[in-house]
């Protein structure tokens, strides 16, 4: 196995946490390091963390690359396995070591030893570019699982938006400290990703998603109704009531399962259909179902129990002959009719529909119970 040996810096941050840095010629970088690309196996677990390859962008830095004096400053992010190691010559001033990094570069089909983190797009330029070489400057840091080197990568892109479906897809699988933003993020994120990826699950590959484009129901609008559910809905009331951790897990799937299994039951004729001709799994439709999977299930927690998708599905049939999801008019009123295919994803709609169905629904509710 042949050791690449670059002289270096490292700096301890904190206890057992060190960076490395150190020049190195970026048309090697190939040789050791990998782009960790985001993707699920069959059984949905989740691989790597990068978004794909921006080929405009790539193209853009190559020209520049290619052009008289280019200078990149910006260094370079790599997450390096153990195998990695710092040999140090001395201490120098404010703690910092200096040595010399060995990366092993192993044989053509074996796992690298390093991922990159920060830079993918340079390192794709300068690995296409005419030049015979091109220095540049890079961060290293050891990490002790896929976990760890995921969560740098959204860290050093906290200040640069992600698309939000890659940051969905990351954060349930992501262990580390976050700010507090994706930190209350992290729950709705996971239920997304069951719902998505469990093989119980109704919603099965139909969201949408960094590692599921195309699919018919925007992991946006999924998001909204399980944060509100969250909030103040079913799924909070799972979370705080019951004292084991995994057992409200499992509940909240169940009950999460359960009524989209009755929202599929309920309008099986329409459930296939893309958003340009049914709103059902548009993000009014998702959200406002969303809306009375709470209440529904809010009827039943008060008697200490959940619903089962029978339950669900008796009385989303008594509101069904409210919806126009796909064909005819929204009766809001006696001089207020909607278009099925005029309603729009936008909060005022959305409330507009939650309170139509809820009306409907509370007076069939007070119809049943006499």
């Amino acid at each position: 196995m042949k050791v690449l040996e670059l002289p270096a810096l490292m700096m301890e941050q904190s206890p057992g946490r060190a960076i490395i840095a150190f020049g190195v010629d970026a048309k090697l970088i190939p040789s050791f390091s990998d782009i960790s690309r985001i993707r699920r196996d069959g059984k949905g677990n989740l691989f790597g963390y990068q978004r794909p390859e921006v080929r405009n962008h790539i193209a853009e830095i190559r020209r520049y690359i290619d052009s008289d004096g280019p200078m990149i400053p910006n260094a370079l992010v790599i997450a390096f396995s153990p195998s990695v190691k710092f040999v140090s010559a001395g201490v120098e001033a404010t703690g910092t070591q200096v040595g010399h990094v060995r990366i092993p570069i192993r044989p053509e089909g074996e796992r690298k030893v390093g991922w990159i983190v920060d830079g993918q797009q340079r390192v794709a330029a300068i690995r296409e570019s005419c030049v015979a070489e091109f220095p540049m400057f890079a961060i290293g840091f050891i990490a002790k699982s896929d976990s760890e080197a995921r969560a740098q990568f959204m860290l050093v892109n906290s200040t640069k938006p992600l698309p939000k479906s890659l940051m969905y897809e990351l954060l349930p699988d992501t262990d580390a400290q976050m700010p507090s933003k994706l930190a209350k993020l992290k729950y709705p994120a996971t239920l997304l990703q069951v719902l998505n990826h469990h093989e119980d699950s109704p919603l099965r590959h139909a969201i949408s998603g960094a590692t599921n484009h195309g699919a018919r129901i925007k992991d946006n609008s999924i998001l909204t109704f399980l944060k509100h559910s969250l909030s103040d809905g079913i799924l909070y009331d799972i979370r705080v009531t019951e004292e084991d951790p995994m057992a409200a897990q499992l509940l909240s799937h169940q009950v999460l399962f359960d009524f989209w299994r009755a929202v599929r039951s309920t309008w099986q004729e329409i459930w296939e259909l893309s958003p340009k001709r049914s709103k059902l799994l548009g993000g009014v439709g998702v959200v406002t179902l969303g809306y009375l999977m709470d209440a529904i299930a809010g009827d039943y927690r008060s008697e200490g129990k959940l619903p089962s998708e029978d339950m669900f599905a008796e009385h989303l049939a008594a509101i069904k002959p409210h919806c126009r999801w796909n064909e005819g008019h929204w009766e809001f009123g006696p001089k207020s009719l909607r278009g099925w295919n005029e309603i729009q994803n936008t909060s005022k709609d959305v409330i507009v529909v939650t309170n139509h169905l809820s009306r409907k629904y509370k007076q069939w509710l007070r119809n049943k119970n006499g």
